[in-house]
């Protein structure tokens, strides 16, 4: 019996709707815009504009070293308008925050029958996600045939939302991935069509993406304890990384959805690996701080930054 109401929950994943053949082979740059009211146009540009000179004086400071660079995007799902672009169009080392685009290869792959979500399977997933399992991700990727095969489904059915994805490599013992590669703007496409329920199994990814981990969106800055996160962080001694989807509430408990991607990237590996992850993930925690209350200004549940 147990096994039988698992396989029924397992189906009912990918019951979702599919994404339409334009939003798959388009090569748009952004996430499509939705109908709704807009935020201001100035405001908009404020945001970009104060994330870019928070990132600037940080420079100054010495807390963004000169052979780093970052990236940022911030998308608005309530209006559907993107509210900050930085160096989203640049293809950066993906670390672990390439798995959840194995997990939707996975589960594209269930839906047209080739694999089975098993028990096992799921928690493997979990751990990929939730614990950033290395081994775990590298069992999901020989399940998918290996990186290249994996890349292969992903571009050809994928195209309008991964288009700078560059995954070569099985992440190595002790974590030293640095040559799979994607843009903000992949990460960005793919939570987009995520929060939509426009991919497979959208809705266990998301329960997956939500399970409590630690992340440098939520914990340690601003936002209230009740903001919802959907998100995977990535970490080596050359990159720190989080992105996801957060759902900030208005005091009567209306939801504002929004994704966040914060990406520093360094040429060369860091000497003190610890030291500088917390460093600059406090720096991704500062601007995620300084776009809550922007979105939060544009709604009218947070005093503007």
């Amino acid at each position: 019996m147990r096994r039988s109401i698992i396989a029924v929950s397992a189906l009912a994943v990918f019951l979702v709707p599919a994404l339409s053949s334009a939003a798959l082979s388009g090569r748009g740059k952004r996430p499509p815009s939705e109908d709704g009211a807009s935020p201001n146009a100035d405001e908009r540009q404020r945001l970009e504009a104060l994330v870019g000179e928070h990132v600037k004086q940080l420079r100054l400071q010495g807390r963004i070293a000169s052979d780093e660079r970052t990236a940022w995007s911030v998308y608005d799902l309530t209006t559907g308008e993107m509210l900050v672009e930085i160096n989203a169009d640049v293809p950066l080392q993906a670390a672990s925050l390439i798995k959840p685009f194995l997990a939707l290869a996975f589960m594209h792959e269930v839906q047209k029958g080739r694999l089975r979500y098993t028990p096992q399977s799921r928690i493997q997933l979990e751990r990929m996600i939730q614990l950033s399992d290395n081994p775990s991700a590298n069992w999901i990727l020989r399940r998918l045939g290996g990186p290249a095969a994996a890349e292969r489904l992903l571009k050809k059915h994928y195209p309008g939302i991964l288009q700078d994805i560059d995954l070569v490599e099985y992440i190595p013992r002790g974590g030293r991935t640095y040559r799979n590669k994607a843009s903000v703007r992949d990460y960005s496409r793919f939570l987009f069509a995520l929060w939509k329920d426009q991919l497979p199994g959208s809705a266990e990814i998301k329960r997956i993406m939500a399970l409590p981990k630690r992340d440098r969106l939520r914990t340690r800055t601003e936002l209230p304890e009740d903001t919802e996160v959907y998100g995977k962080t990535g970490s080596t001694s050359r990159l720190c990384g989080d992105i996801g989807v957060l759902s900030a509430k208005d005091p009567e408990g209306r939801q504002y959805a929004y994704t966040i991607i914060g990406i520093i990237e360094k040429k060369r590996p860091a000497r003190h690996y610890l030291r500088w992850l917390r460093s600059r993930g406090d720096v991704i925690r500062e601007i995620s701080s300084l776009v809550y209350r922007g979105v939060g200004a544009l709604h009218g549940f947070a005093a503007a930054p």
